[in-house]
């Protein structure tokens, strides 16, 4: 009986001593903490959180990083979505002069005029479907490390599919128009570097022509302002 008594006593007290530990207000707060820092944390890492300023920087393969992401967990740097530099020397018989960039969007290239019927070939990204456009007009501006102020239109566009993007990011790695910007005419588009060179070779952009940091620094050099730009389908 006394034996039977004393495991009874014992269970009796395990159990005010787990509805004591379960309601103290100090271990509910440092719960409750808890439990928001890694909400904060999961939200950030969402695609709909995105925020460049939160990326970081790997300078081995001089892309981003995702938070929450690692190269062994299949994030965009890995090794196999990688995009090298694809500039080579192609034949290029139209009759424009030297200097003009000349884009097919339905080839995901720019070609940069050379003359004597040859051009520089680059892999670009284009705009997706519902952003793609043609015309012709001139570099205006060329900038290194360009700041980004997306569009109002842009931004709305955005919020409306729940990603919440800044008014501005200052140039630089997290930068998502990269190294170097050409910037066409009066308009929204440029030809520039990015900040996620995985989408290079696709038709991701808003419009804009996307090219590799390394890319887009070698174009930017050989071109001057005033250029001709024609953007074909």
């Amino acid at each position: 009986m006394q034996f039977c008594l004393g495991i009874a006593r014992d269970r009796f007290r395990n159990f005010i001593r787990a509805a004591t530990v379960a309601f103290c207000p100090r271990r509910w707060t440092v719960a409750l903490m808890g439990v928001m820092t890694l909400t904060v944390s999961v939200a950030l890492a969402q695609p709909g959180g995105y925020d460049p300023r939160t990326w970081s920087f790997d300078a081995t393969s001089h892309t981003l990083v995702q938070p929450g992401q690692s190269e062994d967990r299949g994030s965009p740097n890995t090794q196999s979505n990688r995009v090298r530099p694809t500039r080579e020397v192609v034949p290029f018989n139209e009759s424009v002069p030297v200097g003009t960039i000349v884009v097919s969007t339905r080839q995901k290239r720019l070609y940069l005029v050379l003359g004597d019927k040859i051009a520089l070939r680059y892999t670009v990204g284009v705009g997706r479907d519902g952003f793609s456009w043609s015309g012709q007009d001139r570099i205006t501006q060329k900038r290194e490390w360009p700041d980004w102020r997306p569009p109002d239109e842009m931004r709305r566009r955005e919020a409306a599919k729940g990603n919440l993007l800044p008014a501005h990011v200052e140039g630089g790695p997290n930068n998502p128009l990269g190294a170097r910007a050409l910037y066409i005419g009066s308009t929204l588009y440029r030809i520039h570097g990015t900040n996620q060179p995985w989408t290079v070779g696709q038709a991701t952009s808003s419009g804009c022509i996307r090219l590799t940091n390394e890319d887009a620094i070698d174009l930017y050099e050989r071109v001057a302002i005033g250029a001709t730009v024609i953007v074909r389908n």
